[in-house]
């Protein structure tokens, strides 16, 4: 295993050794391995690198360091920079986890359920890549996608994150598919200075997804000049819209009736409402 310094030693270790795994917290990896799953080549550990394991200000943004923990990232100090993000990262799972845990890992496995990942998307953050050829960067949404982003050679070393300095609120729910695992999650961002709201819905898609449509027809009910509260009606509303934008009715065939929703689904459907409702409610208030 090569425990390289710094994030030009970890590139160049990576070129060198292309069948190495970068590993950091190991809460992933190290599960699969155990699991049989996994028999990488070699290793190459990144815990040493100090510069990704803080964060810094640049330009009204947050630049993280992808080292961070999840238990570094509840603290009240971060808490106050970054809500949301604090917030998910406290509901990331024992302790064990959370001090084990980076941010950086937990955005490269892109696991469903990753709990920084529709915080990451709701807030439109971006990911800085070192490599081989120097950084590029890329809005954190394409890797989310899936896509092959990563080439050899390359890891994330920085999230640059907007500083909004506004109201947001992470909520999940939880059921039996393992400790503290959601089975839906729900980040809301409001941003004043675009008279925005930012939805993002995790765990029951591969990806967050983005309600772009309810966003928008609930950005244009706030009064943002004002006292920002709307009635329930109107957030129970935007929770529905939320709901069925992320898990639509069913297609009916050709001249039949469209089937309805599993019970699974409906109640999947009906959490995912609450947790819209609740998150803007909160974040309103």
């Amino acid at each position: 295993m090569m425990l390289p310094a710094s994030l030009d030693e970890a590139v160049a270790a990576l070129s060198a050794m292309p069948a190495a795994v970068p590993v950091a917290g190991g809460t992933d990896l190290m599960a699969a391995v155990n699991k049989g799953q996994l028999r990488p080549a070699g290793l190459v550990g990144l815990g040493r690198i100090n510069e990704t394991r803080g964060w810094q200000y640049q330009d009204g943004n947050a630049l993280l360091g992808a080292g961070l923990t999840h238990a570094r990232m509840g603290r009240p100090d971060f808490a106050a920079l970054i809500p949301a993000l604090a917030a998910s990262a406290r509901a990331a799972g024992p302790p064990q986890i959370r001090n084990a845990g980076t941010l950086g890992g937990n955005i490269v496995t892109a696991s469903p359920t990753g709990d920084t990942l529709p915080v990451l998307a709701a807030l439109e953050a971006e990911l800085l890549i070192s490599g081989p050829t120097g950084t590029r960067e890329i809005p954190v949404s394409h890797l989310l996608a899936g896509r092959e982003i990563l080439g050899p050679g390359e890891l994330i070393g920085f999230v640059r994150v907007p500083l909004l300095h506004a109201p947001q609120v992470f909520l999940k729910a939880t059921g039996r598919t393992g400790p503290g695992r959601a089975t839906a999650s729900v980040a809301v961002v409001l941003d004043p200075a675009r008279r925005g709201v930012r939805c993002a819905v995790g765990a029951i898609a591969p990806m967050p997804l983005r309600p772009l449509e309810a966003e928008r027809w609930i950005a244009s009910l706030i009064d943002w000049d004002g006292e920002r509260g709307l009635a329930a009606e109107a957030l129970t509303a935007f929770g529905e819209y939320v709901a069925a934008a992320c898990i639509p009715d069913p297609v009916a065939a050709d001249g039949q009736e469209p089937p309805a929703l599993p019970p699974a689904v409906l109640h999947l459907r009906r959490t995912v409402a609450a947790l819209a409702r609740r998150a803007l409610g909160r974040a309103l208030s």
